[in-house]
């Protein structure tokens, strides 16, 4: 159960909802400054001045002064209008996120909601009614307004959603199976519905979740490819290390060192006759790289920890009685961080290929045969899988343009600056999966170069991977078969953490 209204969702309580659907409540002191926040809204409803959002059109529309008896039509035409969103439908776990977010800044009482409205939203995301929303639609600023616009619209009673069973049907059926009553919104409510940057926030704690698990299977991957090309250990010594004291660099170092204790195949080259002078960047700069990673994804987690203690909307409610406008909605920090891990996952994705085709190439391979094929030029080996992972790192690469640098301005110039967050954290959630795919082939890569070294032994950590391999459906070496379905049961190794689990079954203390 997560509980909000007390103190600020984590990372983790935001993936426990939308990814794995833990339920959600909310505390009575947040039901209590809900009803104080509508107090205000309500107060200043009834004044002949206008009120931005309470009285008023929206946007450019501004200007216009709407009288009492139009306000319910206001708020209908402006999530009607606002769930202007088309293309793909996005994922159930984003528009989850979102939800969940919406609702976290709803209950700290400055968006003016009332609390039955409040318990409605809820009610919709406790019983798994999903609206659906679409890839296009969100500048990232007014916040993400068509994506939460069709959420607004689901608990309207209107558009499309996917109920409980994953089937798409109108709202007004899923919301009545489910003993929801749609809601007809009072003033401000429509608009504290949909202003905010929850879309693009959910997927940057997604993507930080994920990314922390690649990133270490990433220091997984690198080591088993170090044994496989004959490298060395010796530059991921501690004190080495220390002398440049980034601190997820340390983290890396230890992973690698950890990995490779106890490898035979290590042993068998070490000494004045190793030959090798110095590996290869992608082998002997492994901790550089990931550990800029590393650094990197803790820089985007405390952006998405400020953004989750965060109260998002436009205006705002002020317990003093006032309701302000403001520019809090602006996607800049999260549009930031969005492309900037866009750029590290592309990072870390080229670097495994290196070693991916490092480990292809005989010229470079210190023995190992042709593309690790079994009777080369009979079998091809894993040629075209390095095939595959240019393919996608290149797709990465293109993907690590930043969205954020981009701006169109909208609504008659009167919002002539926005963040594109959405389109950052549209990206990024492709990025993950590729840079995710990137090292199965990596792992099976350097898996099957390890195998290829007996009768020398790998290290205990990697010979558990290698087994887990085998047990997932991985064959060892062997004559060419259809690849496709290895990278696959590979991917679910990564993804699943079944991978990093294995070498851990078998470490001191678990990988970092």
């Amino acid at each position: 159960m997560v509980l909000i209204g007390e103190t600020p969702l984590t990372i983790g309580d935001v993936v426990a909802v939308a990814r794995h659907r833990a339920p959600v409540t909310v505390s009575p002191a947040a039901l209590e400054r809900v009803a104080q926040g509508r107090a205000i809204v309500d107060g200043l409803a009834r004044d002949e001045f206008p009120h931005y959002g309470v009285s008023t059109g929206f946007g450019a529309l501004a200007t216009r002064h709407i009288p009492p008896a139009n306000r319910a039509q206001l708020q209908r035409s402006l999530i009607r209008s606002h769930a202007a969103g088309t293309g793909p439908e996005v994922e159930a776990e984003v528009v989850r996120g979102l939800m969940l977010l919406r609702l976290q800044t709803l209950a700290t009482g400055r968006t003016g909601i009332r609390p039955a409205t409040l318990r409605s939203y809820l009610a919709m995301l406790n019983a798994g009614v999903n609206p659906v929303v679409h890839e296009y639609g969100s500048l990232g600023c007014s916040g993400d307004l068509a994506p939460l616009a069709h959420c607004a619209l689901a608990l309207m009673g209107e558009g499309l959603v996917r109920d409980s069973s994953n089937q798409v049907r109108p709202a007004s059926e899923a919301l009545r199976e489910a003993g929801i009553e749609p809601v007809e919104f009072a003033e401000k409510e429509g608009l504290a519905l949909i202003n905010g940057t929850d879309g693009m926030l959910g997927m940057l704690c997604l993507a930080i979740t994920d990314l922390r698990a690649l990133v270490t299977a990433a220091d997984l991957t690198a080591a088993m490819s170090v044994e496989g090309l004959f490298g060395t250990d010796n530059v991921f010594a501690a004190d080495l290390q220390a002398l440049r004291p980034q601190p997820g660099q340390q983290l890396s170092a230890a992973n690698l060192r950890a990995l490779l204790r106890g490898s035979g195949i290590r042993e068998a080259h070490r000494g004045a006759d190793d030959g090798i002078v110095q590996d290869a960047y992608s082998l002997r700069c492994a901790p550089q790289v990931a550990g800029a990673v590393r650094d990197t994804i803790e820089h985007a987690g405390r952006v998405a920890g400020c953004e989750l203690a965060s109260a998002i909307d436009n205006p705002v409610v002020t317990f003093d009685g006032r309701v302000e406008s403001n520019g809090n909605f602006h996607g800049a920090p999260l549009g930031y961080v969005l492309d900037f891990l866009a750029i590290v996952a592309a990072d870390l994705a080229g670097i495994s290929e290196r070693r991916t085709d490092r480990l292809l190439d005989p010229a470079r391979s210190h023995g190992l045969p042709p593309f690790l094929a079994a009777d080369p030029g009979v079998d091809s080996g894993y040629m075209i899988a390095q095939y595959t992972q240019a393919a996608m790192v290149s797709e990465l690469k293109r993907l690590a343009a930043p969205a954020s640098v981009d701006s169109i301005p909208s609504s008659a110039m009167q919002e002539d600056h926005v963040s594109m967050g959405w389109s950052a954290a549209r990206k990024l959630r492709r990025s993950v999966d590729a840079l995710s795919r990137v090292l199965a082939i990596e792992l099976l890569t350097a898996a099957r170069g390890i195998e290829l070294r007996a009768p020398l032994t790998p290290s205990p950590a990697h010979a558990a991977v290698i087994a887990a391999l085998h047990e997932a459906g991985v064959p060892g070496p062997g004559a060419d078969r259809w690849l496709s379905p290895e990278i696959d049961l590979a991917h679910h190794l990564i993804t699943t953490g079944g991978a990093v689990a294995a070498a851990n079954s078998v470490l001191e203390s678990p990988l970092h």
